[in-house]
């Protein structure tokens, strides 16, 4: 066992990790930044006949993303970009419309 890799080296950290996660944490700072200077979100009916607000549309959005890139890995394999840039597109429109 390396005792270089410190207190968090049993997570396997990589950047791809790193990336994800910074991914995720600039989301929810970002999120919180719009609701500091926009509050409440204005709830609304969208084409799911769910009301969401913020919050839900981006807890939506990620599991879509993440179904998505689980998809396209067991129909097409890596590189996962196209997964990536279509999650992208896909959250622009429940965002939108949801």
């Amino acid at each position: 066992m390396q005792e270089s890799a410190g207190i968090l080296g049993w997570m396997a950290w990589t950047w791809h990790t790193a990336v994800f996660w910074s991914c995720i944490a600039a989301l929810l700072l970002g999120m919180g930044v719009w609701e500091w200077l926009r509050p409440g979100g204005a709830p609304r009916r969208g084409v799911l006949g769910l009301t969401t607000t913020r919050g839900d549309r981006l807890f939506i959005s990620l599991l879509a993303a993440g179904y998505l890139h689980l998809l396209w890995l067991a129909l097409l394999g890596t590189p996962l970009w196209g997964a990536s840039a279509a999650s992208l597109v896909l959250a622009l429109l429940v965002f939108r419309y949801v």
